[in-house]
């Protein structure tokens, strides 16, 4: 099954976050991208809107209803919150189908409604393959809910900790993302001249949407309740997140059993690069990867341990985790067309 072809639909071909599943798609062997959709931008040109797409520069645009999408054997959704779920439900069973956006991340309708509001859709398999478990419930699956970026960098860096028991289950996490994050929408206070050489904090309070989605994830790691305080920030860069995750260690532990969970927990994880000692991630090392890169200190006068990860939001945070699960769901090698070397300087 591992020499198999299979066409490929993405509507919200049009934005950050399908336009780099686009991306993606003109590496893999696979997978060929057979039609791009956006209700907006129906009828013009994909090389008009995305013009680094040059291969798939004379596709026109289609638009995004279900019937529009049937056709393929994997499509993805790469849809605002609660745009995904009505057309996914009208999609053969037999169809692969991988949503980018929030509709089947949370597996608990109460905190579905307070957190996004409306009717819960229900929960996907959910498409972490690093998270304890994962990988079995991804394999062979047809409908996978892909990761928000800050849940993706922050679970990948605290669940070994917690898994492990070298941390106590309160976790406080500070993270920086650059602008792609938002979308591609214009909004005042994320043109240009707002952000250049301004640094600003957001969703402060406990009051962003991926809270509930960190604590889903890194719960289950810790087999017992993990409280979460989330701080994200923006910086005037346009990818990548740097994640600070801090945690109160566990009676007895020490820096050596804090790096031996991480160095276990990760030694054959393709995606996941844990750091030599002593060697601090950077978001431009991960630019363009599908690759988490992460590294872990002990601060003995705090008694805390902190987790620095660093992550492409619009790759291994979104359209990368995407097709790594579409790899493993159609029995390809996870690694399969995924770039595993950043672009740098």
């Amino acid at each position: 099954m591992g020499t198999g072809q299979w066409t490929v639909g993405v509507t919200g071909a049009t934005g950050y976050a399908g336009g780099e599943v686009c991306r993606l798609l003109a590496g893999h062997p696979n997978l060929r991208l057979g039609g791009v959709h956006a209700n907006s931008s129906a009828g013009r040109r994909l090389g008009e809107l995305q013009p680094h797409l040059t291969p798939y520069a004379d596709l026109e645009v289609r638009p995004s209803g279900a019937e529009d999408l049937a056709g393929y054997d994997v499509v993805v959704l790469a849809l605002p919150h609660g745009e995904s779920a009505a057309i996914a439900a009208q999609l053969p069973d037999d169809t692969l189908v991988i949503d980018c956006g929030a509709d089947h991340r949370l597996n608990d309708p109460a905190a579905w409604a307070r957190w996004y509001g409306g009717e819960h859709a229900g929960s996907w398999p959910y498409g972490l393959p690093e998270l304890p478990g994962q990988r079995e419930k991804l394999a062979d699956a047809r409908r996978i809910a892909v990761p928000g970026c800050y849940p993706t960098s922050v679970t990948l860096a605290m669940t070994p900790a917690l898994a492990a028991g070298v941390v106590e289950p309160e976790i406080v996490v500070v993270a920086a993302s650059g602008t792609s994050g938002a979308g591609k929408k214009a909004v005042p206070h994320l043109l240009g001249s707002e952000v250049m050489g301004s640094v600003s904090a957001y969703g402060v309070g406990g009051v962003h949407r991926h809270t509930p989605e960190m604590i889903q994830n890194l719960s289950q790691a810790a087999g017992r309740p993990v409280g979460v305080s989330f701080t994200p920030t923006l910086v005037p860069m346009s990818r990548g997140i740097l994640a600070t995750c801090s945690a109160k260690l566990a009676p007895g532990t020490d820096a050596t059993a804090a790096r031996a969970a991480y160095e276990n927990a990760y030694a054959d994880e393709p995606f996941v690069q844990l750091l030599p000692e002593g060697q601090w991630p950077t978001t431009a090392q991960v630019l363009g990867a599908n690759t988490v890169a992460l590294q872990i200190a002990v601060d003995p006068d705090a008694g805390r341990l902190v987790v620095v990860a660093v992550v492409d939001n619009l790759t291994k945070g979104t359209a990368g985790g995407a097709l790594q699960c579409a790899n493993l769901a159609l029995g390809l090698p996870e690694t399969t067309g995924l770039p595993l070397v950043g672009v740098a300087p």
